[in-house]
Formats: C-alpha cells, sequence, structure tokens
C-alpha cells in the first residue's frame, strides 16, 4: 500500500519537533534557576550528580533533531515550490534567522541594552544552514547525500587544525570567545560545520515522505539507519578509535561513567555526538507515524510553531528569573546580563533545588500553551499571508 503525504504524516513531525522544543526549554530553564549551574559544568563527570546530568543530557538530542527536521520541512515546502522558488525562500528566511539572533534573541538572553556579549548561537546556525541549503538543493539527490555524509563524518579530522584569534576559522569549525573591546565579547557557539550537514541530510530524507515511498518500507529504513547509528557510537566511543574530541574515560564507578559514555562534545557537535542522537531521532520518526490522541495534539501544537515559541519562551524564561532573583533577595538587575548567564560572577549563590528548576519549566510550558495554541490557529487559518511562513 502506497500513502501520500498525509496530514498524520506531518503531524508525526510537528510531534517531534514539538517534543524536543518542549524539553530544550529544561535547560534553558536550569541555566537561570539552579544553584549548581554557577559553579561546575552539568556534565563534568567529577563533580555533577545523575539527576543534574540527566536534566542536561535529555537536551542534547534539541538541535540535532530540530535542524534535521528543518532540512525535512524545506524539502517537503520544495514539493509546493520550483527549486528557484524554494531557493529564494530558504535564502530569505536564513538571513532572517541570522538578523534576529543578533538582535532580538540576543537580547532575550541577556537584557542588555548595549549588547556586550553577542553571539552566533543555535537561530544563526539554523540561518545559516538555510542559507547554504539554498544552494545545495540545486544538486542531484545523491551529491547533496555525500555533502552531507562526507561533513558529517569526516569534520573531526579538523579537530587538531587551529587559529589562534581567527574569527572566520571559528566560524567554520571552532567554539571561541573574541575580546573586540575591554566591555565587548563575541561568542562563536554554533560553527557552521556540521550543522549545515545535518540541516542537508534531513533534507535527503525528506524525499522519503514522498507519495511513491512506502509507509512500511520507510518505517524499516528508518529504524535500520538509527539502529546502526546508535550501534556504531556505542562502538566508536568505547573505543575511543574516533569521532569526539574528549575521549570516553573510566572513571570505576558507573554513575561517572555513564555519565563520560553519554556526554559527546557539543560544540561543535562531533560524529559521536550526531549519531547517538540523529540515530534517536530516527527511530523516533519511525515509530510515530501512527500514534494519536491529545498528548500528541498537545506536543504538536509547539511543533507547529517553533519559531514563535523559541522566541517567546526565552523571554518568559528571563523575565521569570528577574522576579526569582528579586523575591530571593539578590535583587532583579543581577539578572541583566554582560556575560553568558551561567558565566556571570554576579548569579554565584543564587539559584534553586531541581525540583524547583522542573516545577519552573512546566510553568513556563502551562504559560506558553494557550499562546501557541492560538498563534497555530491563526496560522493555519491565514494561510494566504506570505509573512507567517517566516515566523
Amino acid at each position: 500500500m502506497i500513502e501520500t503525504i498525509t496530514k498524520q504524516r506531518i503531524q508525526s513531525i510537528d510531534f517531534l519537533k514539538g517534543l524536543v522544543m518542549i524539553i530544550m526549554a529544561l535547560d534553558h530553564v536550569r541555566d537561570y534557576f539552579h544553584y549548581s549551574a554557577f559553579f561546575y559544568d552539568p556534565t563534568d563527570p567529577t563533580q555533577t550528580s545523575f539527576p543534574i546530568f540527566f536534566t542536561r543530557f535529555i537536551t542534547h538530542f534539541c538541535a540535532p533533531a530540530f535542524c534535521f527536521l528543518a532540512g525535512t520541512s524545506a524539502f517537503m515546502v520544495g514539493m509546493r515550490k520550483s527549486k528557484s522558488e524554494l531557493s529564494g525562500f530558504l535564502l530569505k528566511r536564513g538571513i532572517w534567522l541570522v538578523f534576529i539572533e543578533m538582535t532580538v534573541v540576543n537580547f532575550a538572553w541577556y537584557f542588555d541594552v548595549y549588547f556586550r556579549s553577542p553571539g552566533l548561537l543555535v537561530i544563526w546556525s539554523l540561518g545559516i544552514s538555510m542559507i547554504v541549503l539554498a544552494a545545495l538543493i540545486h544538486l542531484p539527490r545523491k551529491a547533496i547525500l555525500a555533502f552531507s555524509l562526507l561533513l558529517i563524518f569526516g569534520h573531526n579530522l579538523l579537530n587538531t587544525i587551529h587559529f589562534e584569534g581567527n574569527v572566520f576559522w571559528a566560524i567554520l569549525h571552532e567554539f571561541a570567545f573574541f575580546k573586540l573591546t575591554d566591555s565587548v565579547e563575541f561568542v562563536v557557539g554554533y560553527p557552521i560545520i556540521p550543522w549545515i550537514a545535518v540541516m542537508a541530510l534531513g533534507y535527503y530524507f525528506g524525499s522519503f515522505y514522498d507519495k511513491s515511498f512506502e509507509v512500511v518500507k520507510r518505517k524499516k529504513l528508518f529504524n535500520l539507519i538509527g539502529i546502526l547509528a546508535i550501534i556504531t557510537f556505542i562502538i566508536l566511543r568505547f573505543t575511543n578509535l574516533y569521532g569526539d574530541p574528549v575521549l570516553f574515560k573510566d572513571y570505576e564507578t558507573i554513575t561517572k561513567d555513564l555519565i563520560s559514555f553519554f556526554n559527546p562534545s557539543k560544540y561543535p557537535p562531533s560524529l559521536l555526538y550526531l549519531l547517538m542522537t540523529l540515530g534517536t531521532t530516527l527511530l523516533i520518526l519511525a515509530n510515530t507515524e501512527k500514534i494519536k490522541g491529545k498528548v500528541v495534539a498537545f506536543f504538536s501544537t509547539f511543533g507547529r510553531v517553533p519559531f514563535f515559541y523559541y522566541i517567546i519562551h526565552i523571554y518568559l524564561i528571563h523575565l521569570i528569573a528577574l522576579l526569582f532573583a528579586e523575591l530571593s533577595g539578590f535583587g532583579w538587575r543581577i539578572m541583566i546580563l554582560q556575560d553568558w548567564v551561567t558565566e556571570s560572577p554576579s548569579l554565584k549563590g543564587y539559584g534553586f533545588p531541581l525540583w524547583v528548576v522542573y516545577s519552573v519549566w512546566i510553568l513556563v510550558i502551562i504559560l506558553l500553551y494557550p499562546l501557541c495554541k492560538k498563534f497555530d490557529t491563526y496560522k493555519q487559518s491565514h494561510k494566504e499571508k506570505w509573512w507567517l511562513s517566516y515566523l
């Protein structure tokens, strides 16, 4: 039996988008509210606990899954447009996202009117990936696949290459901070490589949602690739042969060993990081096409308005943090940040237990749901408005 691209199938993608967006908010709440966030890395096996690590670990899947699905969605948009129309859309939307990162999003993180810590973070990576994808879509499908796999599997060969103080190399493949003036620091958090390959790979996989591709065959294929990716991750991680600049280390305790094993490098995302996260992404996609119900509809609501949700969730979290800082005696002004929140010296000593982090996270999701639901309804009933495709 051959199935067309139905609302149900698209909902499986919206469901996963919504799931990762909701989980992503947990990490951002942790940044602003957890006591230990201002003292040590939650993934450091020598200092963290398993609950703290898990709170960070579960969010590792968000950026890769969303970047991949953005590519898949681009392919689906292309089924209604010509290549030139899709290319133009991706180019304009990519430029728009880079602009939003440097303005609206940057201000949301810091509330600093002087913009003393401009940074290239996740929205930038999506924007630049769309700009590159605008050119890649004109290549044959096999060439797009080859490009994606070459960068994903080969980029860790660049780990030993460093150009001190070179912002262009950092933008290409290295997490870095640059002191522009005594008071302004530029952050490259999401280098271009391999993120552009993740989105391009998602675009390639979008072709498996063509009406000519059987549902059962797609499920088997996604399950097979997902399982092989995770097995490859386990083998490479355990043997330390290749794929991550930070090696797995045996601490001789189960908890620390697990933390070390399941903490591949994210900045930039290593091969092992992408095998672990994208493998899981494919397994979820393979096994959620037929699911229905209120829970699925709840997550899908966020997945249909991800950009809108992303912007307002940062502002909401930061505003609640101002309130908590004021009520806990530190004063709201400590949340007007010059440095990244967890790097701010003034925040050491501020913060709350992990249960508070989860409580605030749930509150944020509850408050955002009706807004996202209303905006989703507006988008669905006003599809003729071109500007909604940029939100």
